[in-house]
């Protein structure tokens, strides 16, 4: 049987982290990244090796920098003819009033979240197309749904993810590739550990399920998307713990 081969963007630790090692669980050769992070991704290709010997290959750079995806696409190439699976998950956050973001606190925020995933589908799809099969997943957050007051930028690049899956998922249904999007409530990740103590609570109570979702919690209903019929396509998935 032919190894099917995944990318997962931003992987060095959280959400990106536990999906790269469920794929690799479960037979995938696949790709790890991160832009600066290269202690933490080592860590993670030791991890996946250890288990699952052979099964992940580090692709360092920024996928919200043009350039930088193509090195890292013709590395990919150079290993192995396409991808099955690329999961769009390297991500960032602004935290503020819009009144104090800054032009280039925007850019990063939206090169990082959303140009990213254009980037990388961009790179991914023609061998895709060529093969009649693929899977496309995009890491979103309900703040792309409802917004999040101090988060404007996160939240319009999520909210852009959501339009953008929506729309490519109609695109390449023909070519049987499926593009969804997984919309993540408060996850118990790095990004959220600027909250104090008493936030936290206050987040806690607000959630239904009263408590932070957790990282092998998102890998677990990533590989469920992944493994759905392919009559599943341009869907925006939410699991937020009945948050919204």
């Amino acid at each position: 049987m032919k190894q099917k081969n995944a990318f997962v963007t931003g992987s060095s630790r959280g959400i990106g982290r536990s999906i790269a090692i469920a794929l690799a669980q479960k037979d995938y050769h696949v790709f790890i990244n991160c832009k600066s992070s290269v202690t933490e991704l080592k860590n993670v290709w030791r991890e996946i090796n250890t288990l699952t010997p052979g099964k992940a290959t580090m692709v360092i750079g920024d996928v919200g920098n043009p350039s930088d995806v193509e090195k890292i696409f013709s590395t990919i190439y150079e290993t192995c003819c396409s991808l099955d699976v690329l999961i769009n998950n390297a991500g960032t956050s602004h935290i503020g009033l819009l009144s104090d973001l800054s032009v280039d606190e925007w850019n990063q925020v939206l090169h990082t979240n959303l140009s990213s995933v254009f980037y990388c589908c961009k790179k991914t799809i023609p061998f895709m197309v060529s093969q009649k099969s693929g899977k496309i997943l995009n890491i979103s957050s309900i703040w792309g749904n409802c917004g999040a007051s101090c988060e404007v930028a996160y939240s319009a690049s999520k909210a852009g993810i959501e339009g953008f899956t929506k729309a490519l998922g109609k695109e390449l249904a023909p070519s049987n590739i499926q593009v969804n999007a997984l919309s993540l409530g408060v996850m118990d990740t790095a990004m959220n550990s600027c909250f104090d103590t008493a936030e936290v609570a206050q987040l806690k109570e607000e959630i239904p399920s009263g408590r932070f979702g957790s990282p092998e919690e998102a890998a677990e209903m990533a590989l469920h998307i992944l493994e759905s019929p392919a009559y599943l396509t341009g869907q925006i998935i939410r699991m937020d713990g009945g948050f919204i």
